[in-house]
């Protein structure tokens, strides 16, 4: 999938564009280790437990088998500001809140029906208050300072900077590009006449 689909996707998908620009420098770096990084493993766990209800194994693998939860730590310290980092951490304390209120339970306590009817109110509730807090331009548009403390900039919802870091973080996966899209390493011949039909799997590049 080119970069430009993808963030399309996630614009789509989310209601706004993509933040955390600098992520987009990421795809060929080295791997980053947990320990420089704000989280720890419980918490990639979690990470990776939340995006599987975003994108659960199907006849395909989900989120989780990308293991999307290691990038996500990586990106959301190395590519947030710090107060988008408040944001997404405080919201994932605030998604395990709310499951202790409504089914008294930790979110990794809860079945996937409970997970995904939580996350489906969630997902309304985002659009709904990045719609009323005119949030919708993302890294694209707006200034670099845009989210710094001191500032008065409305943030994202928190529910929609880790649908965003899932989306992102699967689709740039050697899972995602290999497993879900159809992928043809580069460099190889050209063909100019590949064959498609209804229905084929999106290509990855």
């Amino acid at each position: 999938m080119e970069r430009r689909a993808l963030l399309k996707l996630i614009a789509t998908a989310t209601g706004t564009a993509m933040f955390a620009g600098n992520a987009l420098a990421y795809e060929n770096l080295r791997p980053v280790p947990l320990s420089a990084t704000l989280f720890t493993g419980e918490d990639v766990l979690l990470f990776n437990e939340m995006a599987e209800v975003i994108i659960p194994q199907t006849d395909t693998p989900g989120a989780k088998a990308a293991n999307v939860g290691q990038t996500m730590a990586v990106l959301v310290t190395d590519c947030y500001t710090p107060l988008l980092q408040k944001t997404f951490k405080e919201g994932v304390a605030t998604i395990n809140t709310l499951c202790q209120s409504k089914y008294n339970k930790a979110f990794l306590q809860l079945d996937m029906q409970q997970r995904e009817a939580l996350f489906n109110e969630l997902d309304v509730e985002a659009k709904d208050a990045n719609l009323a807090n005119r949030v919708w331009q993302g890294v694209e548009t707006g200034k670099p300072s845009q989210w710094e403390p001191g500032t008065d900039e409305p943030t994202p919802h928190y529910f929609t900077l880790l649908k965003q870091l899932t989306l992102y973080c699967f689709f740039t996966s050697q899972v995602g590009a290999t497993k879900v899209l159809r992928y043809i390493s580069i460099p190889g011949k050209y063909d100019g006449n590949v064959p498609y039909k209804k229905g084929d799997k999106a290509w990855a590049t």
